[in-house]
């Protein structure tokens, strides 16, 4: 029964950890869809976006991403990682949406 016990433990510490983790990849692939939508990139340039955020402002990438769909909802975002967000957006610049003639 002891090994029983401890099989139902571990098993139900590996389904909270994926539960976490299915979580954690919805947060940021909506954060992912919100810099397409606004910073017109493509979606692998938005998870370079919101590694590098991450990395300048030394924030786990999964927080980073929390903040920008509170960004969205709310219109609020810290003055330090919106700065940082603002420029890595920037120097990957809007791509050209197919179909559509450049700006300018």
């Amino acid at each position: 029964m002891p090994d029983e016990t401890a099989q139902i433990v571990a098993l139900q510490e590996q389904v909270g950890q994926l539960k976490e983790a299915v979580t954690s990849h919805a947060v940021v692939d909506q954060a992912i869809g919100m810099m397409v939508a606004l910073g017109r990139v493509a979606p692998d340039q938005g998870w370079a976006v919101l590694r590098e955020v991450s990395q300048h402002t030394n924030i786990k990438l999964r927080n980073v991403a929390e903040l920008i769909i509170i960004w969205g909802q709310k219109g609020d975002l810290p003055p330090d990682i919106r700065a940082t967000l603002e420029d890595t957006l920037d120097r990957y610049g809007p791509t050209q949406i197919p179909g559509v003639p450049p700006l300018g």
